[in-house]
């Protein structure tokens, strides 16, 4: 049992480790390549969870601010909104985003989404957008983000749906490339909870929430080029995928996802693709 739990443990810390570098990596061009994506998905998740005046929201793996920003603006100043990320420079650009906006009931730290060290039944709304698919143990985490929130509190969770065809073609060209855990069902969403709204529905209430529900956004992401397309894989999660691919041919793999991204030109010009992306909605119990 001990050295059971020793393994668990490393693999939390490696997997929090890992994904602390690959968004200190991408932090600086991270929502930063003119695709709209990130914004729209955690401002419907905003407006799904609707915080109201005075309320207090927790943004479990924040990055810089997407939702944390919509989310202060709601609850106004007699609110409270924490953001907390793992990485240390999305929280940096974070801060700075909150400063800039004059929003100075938001707080932003270092922390693991994963066991946030936040204080118990402090939070009206916990909100995490694109993120528990990152996380080594799912259920423990919303098992934690559950006891943050007071008696009938809120959760909101964002994660991906089906993608068109188009977008499953030219991610595939990644496939051969990538090492078992970046096939993990949970994060490929081929299978297993967060390929279903069932399976997200019972994630969250075998995890103590009650009243799960999902709502559904169809996202229209338009790329103004091919290298558009490059930059924004390498500006998001997805540059771990890149990184997997051996620097001989990742030039091959370039040009074969370009050739099938082909296929989504529309007249106006440029491409566009479509990503599916639930929002798994629950309460805690009052």
């Amino acid at each position: 049992m001990a050295a059971q739990e020793g393994r668990d443990g490393q693999e939390l810390s490696e997997t929090r480790e890992r994904n602390a570098r690959l968004f200190d990596a991408v932090a600086p061009s991270y929502d930063g390549v003119g695709v709209a994506f990130f914004v729209p998905i955690a401002t419907g998740l905003v407006d799904e969870l609707a915080p109201a005046t005075g309320e207090r929201v927790a943004d479990m793996g924040c990055g810089k601010g997407a939702l944390l920003l919509p989310a202060a603006r709601a609850v106004g100043p007699a609110g409270r909104v924490v953001g907390i990320d793992v990485s240390a420079g999305m929280v940096a650009a974070a801060r700075a985003a909150a400063r800039e906006a004059g929003l100075d009931h938001v707080e932003v730290t270092v922390d693991d989404a994963q066991a946030p060290a936040l204080p118990p039944r402090s939070f009206d709304v916990v909100a995490s957008s694109l993120v528990l698919f990152f996380l080594p143990a799912p259920h423990a985490a919303l098992i934690a983000w559950r006891e943050l929130l007071v008696p009938g509190g809120r959760l909101g969770v964002s994660s991906f749906g089906p993608q068109d065809a188009t977008w499953e073609s030219v991610d595939a060209v990644f496939r051969p490339f990538l090492p078992p855990r970046m096939l993990d069902a949970r994060v490929s969403g081929a299978q297993g909870p967060f390929a279903s709204d069932a399976g997200m529905a019972g994630l969250v209430e075998a995890a103590g929430f009650v009243d799960a529900r999902t709502r559904t956004l169809d996202l229209a992401v338009h790329f103004a080029d091919a290298d558009q397309w490059h930059a924004f894989t390498l500006s998001t999660g997805q540059r771990a995928m890149w990184a997997a691919v051996p620097d001989e041919e990742r030039p091959n793999v370039r040009a074969e996802a370009e050739r099938r991204l082909a296929a989504a030109a529309v007249p106006s010009g440029g491409f566009v693709l479509r990503q599916q992306v639930r929002y798994t909605l629950a309460s805690r119990p009052g």
